[in-house]
């Protein structure tokens, strides 16, 4: 989502198909005052994702639920300046950090707005530093819970909207004070566990199976994992998946061996 700042990025060959970030455009902690918010649509690159958005849209059936992928301002900062800068200036500089977020935020929301329009049932909303190892509880909420409660206004009138908290030891009870649908967390590696999450969380919880699992088991290795899941929740307010995204690599085997077990 940060391309059409001047960051430049290669293909490296990741498994979960994400590419690497080889320029930044944040250097100074000047630069985030100095962000310019964008308009989607006019953005090349942005506006690209909308017409992507468009052809899936026109070519779905109806029933099928369609959601777009949007990552926090935060996560979108981190990938603006590199994680290790960010840090730094949210330590150091975090006036002109939260005018950065300012920015990004605002143009977070005419995308949002903009995919809204197109027709879509919610967003895949990932949050990648409400993690123990990144930031404490305290200082997120300070530093960008106020932009996440921004930017998802305009989809509280969707039915489908998932929260990502990507990554390990994650602030789970940020879920009280945002609201989502379905939440997804790398449940297989840390806490909560999925039956545990369903006392503390009144939604749907999506995870069961995991990425190494889907990844490089077998398909009985997967049908295990799945079994064990429904079981544990007894399918109820649940979304078998992964508790991250399912690598570019999987075997068409494995993915359908995950699908017929919530058949």
């Amino acid at each position: 989502m940060v391309k059409d700042w001047g960051v430049e990025d290669e293909w490296q060959n990741n498994p979960e198909g994400s590419r690497a970030y080889t320029k930044h455009v944040i250097k100074t902690p000047q630069d985030w005052e100095t962000l310019k918010s964008l308009d989607p649509l006019t953005s090349p690159h942005l506006s690209g994702q909308l017409a992507c958005l468009r052809l899936i849209k026109q070519n779905l059936p109806p029933e099928t639920p369609l959601i777009q992928t949007v990552f926090n301002p935060l996560s979108q900062a981190k990938n603006l300046a590199g994680n290790g800068l960010l840090l730094e200036h949210i330590h150091k500089y975090p006036e002109a950090v939260t005018k950065g977020l300012e920015t990004i935020t605002k143009t977070t929301i005419k995308f949002i707005e903009a995919v809204n329009d197109i027709g879509i049932d919610g967003i895949f909303y990932a949050i990648q530093h409400a993690q123990a190892n990144q930031i404490d509880l305290d200082e997120y909420k300070t530093i960008a819970l106020s932009f996440d409660q921004e930017a998802l206004k305009s989809v509280e009138n969707l039915w489908c909207n998932m929260l990502h908290l990507h990554g390990k030891d994650v602030y789970f009870s940020l879920l009280r004070l945002i609201n989502f649908q379905i939440v997804n967390w790398h449940d297989q590696e840390s806490y909560p566990p999925l039956t545990e999450a369903q006392s503390l969380f009144k939604g749907v919880v999506c995870g069961g199976i995991r990425q190494d699992t889907l990844q490089n088991g077998n398909q009985d290795e997967v049908k295990k994992e799945a079994k064990k899941a429904i079981e544990e929740t007894k399918g109820r307010r649940y979304i078998l998946s992964t508790g991250c995204v399912v690598p570019y690599v999987t075997s068409h085997e494995n993915i359908l061996a995950a699908r017929k077990s919530a058949e």
